[in-house]
């Protein structure tokens, strides 16, 4: 329950303290399509309420008209034909189908076909992070993006389906494994917006959570050339706290000495753990590189193969980063192994 209001509150928050309901139940419109596709929606929703409380009235007026009363035994005939009547509720519903379909179709279109000067980001999704490699080779588990300028998403899974939904954008689209789907907007203003998984996707669904930052279009690519630098700025354990935290290993892993999807790797620098198959290993350089690249050729004792390989994602200079972090987390006489 905790995690829902946490989620529900991530999406709503900003709109909700703003003070005003500009869009009544709808989150804030911040790209170009959500205008239009607020419009259809509710078209179809006045639409559809009108219909209801029409026919519920209609319904009520005639269990009262022609209920059975003590001074009328026989059955009133009843018309079985009227055309005029026929043709008004068929044309009607028709006609607003139709629009439905027009306008819907044509909001379906324009999310569908990308400018072709679209700015290219690929996202990878895996149990339970999002992971957003940019052009230069930049890797962030957050979507910078620049305002005002179409942005392309190039998706594919590493394990299962997921789904990228991004409320304030209207946008959300399922990611698969082993092919590509692909998804693009338009930003209009600078700021912060809720991003997150649409697809219930194994126990860690709730956690998979993520943030869209909009920057000026000159902020942006300013951030991104700092970006591509920043852990060759940094020491190698805390440049592998960050890779720790951005790549998703946080979400099974944690540095606190508590197993989670995966064991903890507080203290386990050095230590010799036994393997499902009954074999065992000595966590050091080579074991840790192995696991990343090739998590399911040696699966420790009391878990199960459920990490995607990051073969692609992390260079040999970040395995290395993380590798200088796990052994600052120290061996077995700071932590226990699970």
């Amino acid at each position: 329950m905790n995690q829902i209001l946490s989620s529900l509150a991530a999406i709503w928050g900003p709109w909700a303290q703003s003070g005003s309901q500009p869009y009544f139940w709808l989150p804030d419109r911040a790209s170009t399509f959500a205008r239009d596709v607020d419009w259809v929606f509710n078209f179809i929703l006045y639409v559809s309420l009108f219909f209801f409380a029409l026919i519920v009235a209609l319904m009520c007026w005639f269990v009262l008209r022609y209920r059975r009363r003590p001074d009328r035994q026989e059955v009133e005939e009843s018309p079985h034909h009227n055309t005029a009547l026929e043709l008004l509720w068929s044309v009607i519903p028709v006609i607003l189908v139709c629009l439905m379909f027009y306008y819907g179709f044509e909001g379906y279109m324009d999310m569908r076909t990308p400018p072709r000067d679209a700015y290219e980001i690929n996202v990878i999704a895996k149990k339970w992070a999002w992971l957003f490699k940019y052009p230069n080779g930049y890797v962030d588990d957050k979507l910078y993006v620049p305002a005002a300028e179409p942005v392309r998403l190039v998706m594919t899974s590493d394990d299962v389906i997921h789904s990228l939904y991004i409320p304030d954008f209207r946008v959300k689209q399922d990611l698969v494994p082993g092919r590509y789907t692909k998804m693009w907007f338009k930003a209009i203003k600078p700021g912060e917006y809720s991003l997150f998984c649409a697809e219930y996707c194994g126990s860690g669904h709730a956690d998979m959570l993520s943030k869209v930052v909009v920057l000026e279009a000159a902020e942006f690519a300013a951030w991104l050339r700092e970006a591509g630098d920043f852990l060759k700025k940094l020491p190698p354990e805390k440049a592998g706290e960050e890779l720790h935290r951005r790549r998703g290993c946080a979400q099974c892993h944690s540095v606190d000495g508590k197993a989670g999807t995966g064991p903890t790797l507080l203290g386990i620098w050095g230590e010799t753990h036994r393997m499902t198959d009954g074999s065992t290993a000595v966590v050091d350089e080579n074991y840790v590189r192995e696991s990343i690249l090739e998590p399911g050729k040696r699966i420790r004792e009391g878990f199960v193969n459920q990490m995607p390989t990051f073969k692609g994602v992390l260079s040999d200079e970040e395995i290395g980063y993380l590798i200088a972090y796990i052994k600052s987390l120290g061996g077995s006489a700071k932590g226990e192994s699970p």
